[in-house]
């Protein structure tokens, strides 16, 4: 397995040289993982807009390659790295919780504050701590782009509404209608339904497995962080 395009690679590219392609690779990472962070820090404690300010700084910080001069090529996990960054940029913000608004009021990556406060507000966290509850949604985030993914491609085939009716079956999925009721609808024979589960199921572990390898620095750990996602999601 080639790890070329990961999430490490971007880093270390990014830690080399300054460029926009660069630039523009490191603020996709930080809005693929904006969500997990912030609720990290709202779990701290913080209010709505503490949290979205130093969520929004701790990216300006990110992008300007603060974080990234001890990174080396045998990095460990992603998440885990983006955590321990995430603490220690609290840990120097403390004395500044109510000083001015971070990043000058500047926006560094974008999104959605009032969408971010709604989802955590709906969020059951009272039995989590803040670093559980990261785990938590790095896992369902990983899972949201593997699911994506995989509709692209039934997308591309022309298997759009084929995707809609089976997806439920995926894992994580709300599974609205039995195999049976899948049949009947779309009159089939069970067994063929069962085939077409069995295939996207298949399809999905191998996307899955993709997007984790994007995420570590070597092959070993792949198992190990599917394992954790599967355990997390679970829970």
């Amino acid at each position: 397995m080639a790890f070329h395009t990961t999430h490490w690679s971007v880093v270390l590219a990014a830690r080399e040289a300054e460029s926009k392609a660069a630039d523009e690779a490191l603020a996709k990472l930080c809005s693929t993982y904006w969500y997990p962070l912030y609720s990290f820090v709202r779990q701290r404690g913080f209010g709505h807009h503490d949290a979205e300010d130093l969520t929004q700084e701790f990216f300006g910080r990110f992008l300007a390659r603060q974080f990234l001069s001890n990174v080396s090529p045998a990095g460990g996990k992603f998440r885990s790295f983006l955590l321990t960054c995430l603490k220690n940029f609290l840990v120097n913000q403390h004395a500044r919780a109510h000083a001015q608004r971070r990043g000058g009021g500047h926006s560094f990556v974008a999104l959605d504050a009032q969408e971010a406060e709604t989802r955590f507000s709906v969020e059951p966290t009272d039995n989590l701590t803040p670093d559980a509850l990261y785990d938590k949604n790095w896992a369902w985030t990983v899972l949201e782009r593997t699911i994506n993914a995989l509709e692209g491609e039934y997308a591309a085939k022309g298997q759009g509404q084929a995707f809609e009716e089976l997806k439920g079956f995926l894992p994580g999925g709300t599974g609205g209608e039995s195999r049976a009721e899948s049949a009947a609808k779309r009159g089939v024979s069970l067994g063929a339904i069962d085939v077409a589960i069995h295939r996207m199921r298949k399809r999905f572990g191998a996307l899955l497995r993709e997007e984790i390898v994007r995420t570590v620095s070597s092959e070993a750990e792949v198992d190990e962080e599917i394992k954790f996602l599967i355990s997390v999601i679970s829970n």
